[in-house]
């Protein structure tokens, strides 16, 4: 039985069948593995770090290994149906440049994103002076490949500074969904819908 993170069920329930996708920073290709097997998707990936790639050819899946800041450019326009960008927007150098990236080879993008405007991250900010190690954030400042600490509200406004149509957005607090209401504030993760 697949067992999916919370952002990468709501992205795994909302492609449509038999869609041509590409995950960059796939990881394991847990998503990518049940959009082949369970929605006969032309699922195919794109990560950084070799030992997952071999897990992910391991199991059969058409994966490369790129770095999404330099190699997205490689793929050709609307080339698949959805890009999805699940838990890395924010370990890119340059946020801003692969959303413009994904939207020029997806017709649609699934971007999801840790909030770091959640209350408990202020709460630990705020406290202790410090930035927190929770479950869903789970190393050190100076271990962490998170680089840009984006937020709800940060990303609403650079899609919409950018013209980019936001579809429909989850956000998620812990395994369970939350409402749009105060969701800078209350929800831990993102999920957003985007096109053009």
């Amino acid at each position: 039985m697949r067992t999916l993170r919370p952002d990468l069920e709501v992205i795994f329930s909302h492609v449509a069948p038999g869609s041509r996708v590409l995950d960059v920073g796939c990881g394991d290709g847990v998503l990518l593995a049940a959009l082949r097997d369970e929605r006969g998707c032309d699922a195919r990936g794109m990560e950084i770090e070799p030992g997952n790639v071999a897990e992910c050819v391991a199991k059969g899946l058409s994966v490369i290994q790129g770095d999404a800041d330099k190699d997205l450019t490689f793929y050709p326009d609307d080339s698949v149906d959805y890009a999805i960008l699940s838990q890395t927007l924010q370990t890119t150098h340059r946020p801003d440049k692969v959303l413009e990236e994904l939207l020029r080879i997806g017709r649609r993008a699934f971007v999801s994103f840790p909030n770091f405007a959640h209350w408990r991250v202020r709460l630990s900010l705020l406290w202790g002076g410090r930035m927190p190690v929770t479950r869903l954030l789970p190393v050190a400042w100076y271990e962490t490949p998170n680089i840009h600490h984006v937020t709800v509200d940060d990303f609403r406004a650079l899609v919409g500074k950018r013209g980019i149509r936001v579809e429909r957005a989850w956000f998620l607090t812990g395994d369970k969904r939350t409402s749009a209401a105060a969701a800078n504030f209350r929800a831990e993760h993102a999920v957003f819908l985007l096109s053009r």
